[in-house]
């Protein structure tokens, strides 16, 4: 009996040290959490750590649990190129290889197919769908591109280049061809069955349903096949009134539609009604996602760049130095008025404190007022017919601040002994709360019918303005009152 004790002893022996230990690295994680960071940061961390021991061992044990997502943020945040083909090399199963390349962004795409041949990429993209395909070839030089999309199924790779024919930043350059359609003549039971068979279709959130020449004309959900009597025809089910976008419609609009009527897919259609691809909901994320980072670009006074961490110093001060020049030119008229204005600051020296004061505040309501403006019009809660209601509830609300703020400097201006002096500031900040406000509004408006985006108007151009208008005001009443002030 005992030698056939110890084994089981051992075997318990063997469990116990594998459990505390996943014990305590779920202590650590969350230990490291508590602290403030990330489970990214976490991931991150921990496969640099590996990857500087050389436990490779180890690293692809802990890869094979990651999910491609998780893995691919951890690889576009690598220092060198030689560690992100590392670990991408790491990754067991093409499949999820090809998961993970369809997450990373261009820059790390580039450099882990660099050194692999044109076979073992077509071989990586095979499972995966035409969108994601194109955007991966999207990246690598022309030539290149062709000769992987050759060695491609030939159904696959025809696919993929009736994407790559659309901008990138437009509704068939987003689209997947991956999707369900059936003829209006198909009945409720014939749609069922060829349901249960669609392997290859990416989402099937809605049926769409086409003519003869493959126009689109209906859609129905899937609750629809269901209550219905199986020899019912799908035009006698559908919904007519279809919501699709066009092939060329910017991303962002396409973005926009989809979230104003709560879609989880809408159909891409060519000029003459034709069916050519879907945008799910996952692609609009996305979408919204690179949109919001380049109006907060634009908003900031910059451009898109590459990431802080990759780009080279010259070459992104290149890419700013533009939007500067632009603040640098509005503060040499600043300082053209305060040398138009030395008169009277050489009479009255105490009018210099409360510049700074008036200078910024007006920027900063005129920032907050356009980038209020600026989203209402990205998301579309602001539509350009409510240009006057919104500008007059900008200019109501531009009063309210002006008026609190100036009291406040009416009564700092007299608890430093300037009684007028402080009356003086207060009425400059009011009419410079007004002025900036009603520009912030305008301006956005007026640059969205003009066709440029609106988002540049609350960057370095909108704060400037504010500045120097704000100065002249103030400048301007106090030379009328100097009498006053002396």
């Amino acid at each position: 009996m005992q030698p056939t004790e110890r084994p089981v002893e051992s075997q318990r022996s063997d469990v116990r040290p594998r459990v505390s230990e996943r014990t305590m690295l779920h202590d650590v994680l969350r230990d490291q959490v508590e602290r403030g960071q990330t489970k990214s940061d976490i991931v991150l961390q921990s496969v640099q750590r590996l990857l500087r021991r050389g436990a490779i061992t180890n690293l692809s044990k802990m890869l094979g649990r990651m999910h491609p997502a998780d893995i691919a943020k951890a690889v576009n945040h690598l220092s060198s190129p030689k560690e992100k083909r590392e670990v991408f090399e790491l990754v067991r199963r093409e499949s999820k290889r090809g998961q993970v390349l369809s997450e990373l962004d261009g820059e790390s795409i580039q450099e882990v197919l660099l050194d692999l041949l044109h076979s073992d990429v077509a071989w990586l993209l095979k499972d995966l769908g035409p969108d994601d395909v194109a955007y991966i070839l999207g990246f690598l030089p022309e030539g290149r591109g062709k000769e992987i999309l050759t060695l491609m199924r030939v159904e696959d790779s025809t696919e993929v280049e009736d994407i790559l024919k659309y901008a990138k930043d437009t509704a068939g350059g987003i689209m997947t061809t991956e999707f369900f359609s059936l003829s209006e003549n198909t009945t409720a039971q014939e749609a069922i069955r060829r349901l249960q068979h669609a392997t290859d279709a990416e989402m099937v959130f809605y049926i769409y349903v086409t003519d003869n020449d493959n126009h689109l004309v209906g859609v129905l959900s899937l609750r629809q096949l269901l209550i219905v009597r199986p020899a019912t025809p799908l035009k006698n089910i559908m919904a007519c009134d279809v919501l699709s976008v066009a092939v060329d419609m910017d991303q962002e609009e396409v973005a926009r539609q989809v979230a104003r009527y709560n879609l989880l897919a809408i159909p891409v259609v060519e000029k003459d009604g034709t069916l050519v691809g879907i945008i799910t909901v996952d692609d609009v994320v996305d979408v919204i996602r690179e949109e919001a980072t380049e109006d907060m670009l634009k908003m900031a006074g910059a451009i898109e760049e590459e990431p802080a961490s990759k780009s080279s110093s010259l070459g992104s001060a290149k890419l700013r130095l533009p939007w500067l020049f632009t603040n640098l030119v509005g503060s040499l008229l600043s300082g053209l008025i305060l040398w138009y204005f030395r008169y009277t600051i050489q009479e009255m020296v105490a009018i210099v404190s409360f510049i700074p004061v008036i200078a910024a505040m007006g920027g900063n309501v005129g920032l907050q007022s356009s980038t209020l403006i600026i989203r209402g019009l990205a998301t579309g809660l602001v539509e350009l017919t409510d240009v006057w209601t919104v500008f007059f509830r900008e200019v109501k609300i531009g009063l309210l601040m002006g008026l609190a703020c100036g009291l406040m400097l009416i009564v700092v201006g007299w608890g430093l002994g300037q009684g007028f002096l402080g009356i003086v500031v207060g009425a400059s900040l009011m009419i410079a709360f007004l002025v900036s406000t009603s520009m912030a509004t305008i301006m956005p408006i007026v640059l969205k019918q003009m066709g440029v985006d609106p988002a540049v108007a609350a960057g370095p151009f909108v704060t400037t303005a504010n500045d120097i208008t704000g100065i002249t005001i103030y400048l301007t009443l106090a030379t009328i009152f100097l009498d006053y002030l002396r």
